[in-house]
């Protein structure tokens, strides 16, 4: 059989005994295509350990990261086992080639200034109210999106000045709420009562102006909306608040693991990006003090 041939019957494999979805086959069908026409169609079962590094080293070159260099190689890798399984290949020329790690980007944050100027909201309309008590909160608490749109009224405690929230894998966890947050959200919980046709049983703390339940959109609108009127240039959104809650936090207490428990990171390694942050806020602070770090 010709490499068309061979295609098309792993097509109808992974259509009908995997079951994958037509974009997951169209994918596998993209980055096998990529492969026949990286080594100009040569038959498959002629393909060497050498071809897929070489492939993979002129792709890299290209400007391919390593997710999708990854990507490639898991459906070169699927075709080759099927190939043996299938049609008694002998070898599959991918094992052992692992693609290059992607650089880490570490993540935007707000200086302090910046922060406190997004958050300083003074309407005291419905709009401004509810606003200044999310960013507060999202500031306050560093919440993910997600937390912030589910979190209900019950799970705030005023008196000990703590916030449970459900977080990924529909864990729980209590995390403290400042005190500027804390006035923001009564004067909205005052605010929320008065909403016409509020439901008793509606206990999702943000809401719409007609008693609905905010979208994560809508809030993503209402954060742009903010740092346009407060006269904020950056591209805010909110895990940007989150990204700024850590560093902060990191850089007066340097207690990482404390960071993690607040983040509700499951892994510290995922928190240690942040220490990379605080890393470079330590070196301009040292760039701009230490007497041999000055530029003459």
């Amino acid at each position: 059989m010709n490499n068309l041939e061979l295609v098309e019957e792993y097509k109808k494999f992974i259509s009908f005994e995997k079951r994958l979805s037509p974009s997951s086959i169209k994918n596998y069908l993209r980055d096998i295509n990529e492969l026949l026409k990286l080594n100009e169609n040569k038959e498959l079962n002629s393909y060497r350990l050498e071809d897929i590094r070489k492939n993979i080293s002129m792709l890299h070159s290209r400007g391919l990261g390593g997710k999708s260099l990854s990507r490639l190689l898991s459906s070169w890798r699927g075709l080759f086992n099927f190939l043996i399984d299938q049609h008694k290949f002998k070898k599959n020329p991918t094992l052992g080639i692992k693609a290059p790690k992607s650089k880490k980007l570490l993540p935007q944050t707000l200086s302090v200034d910046q922060t406190l100027k997004l958050i300083d909201i003074k309407e005291n309309s419905f709009l401004g109210i509810r606003d200044h008590a999310i960013l507060e909160l999202f500031y306050s608490s560093g919440l993910r999106l997600s937390e912030l749109v589910n979190l209900n009224q019950n799970g705030i405690n005023f008196d000990d000045g703590t916030i449970s929230v459900i977080g990924k894998g529909d864990k729980e966890r209590v995390v403290p709420l400042g005190s500027f947050a804390s006035i923001a959200i009564k004067k909205w919980i005052g605010e929320r009562k008065n909403i016409y046709g509020l439901e008793s049983n509606n206990k999702i703390l943000f809401l719409s102006k007609y008693g609905k339940k905010l979208t994560p959109r809508a809030i993503q609108y209402r954060l742009k909306f903010w740092a346009i009127k407060q006269g904020i240039p950056e591209n805010i959104h909110p895990h940007l608040l989150r990204h700024s809650f850590a560093s902060h936090l990191l850089q007066s207490s340097q207690d990482l693991r404390a960071v993690q428990e607040l983040l509700g990171h499951e892994n510290i390694s995922t928190t240690q990006i942040y220490t990379h942050l605080d890393f470079q806020h330590l070196s301009k602070i040292y760039d701009k003090t230490h007497p041999r770090a000055k530029k003459k």
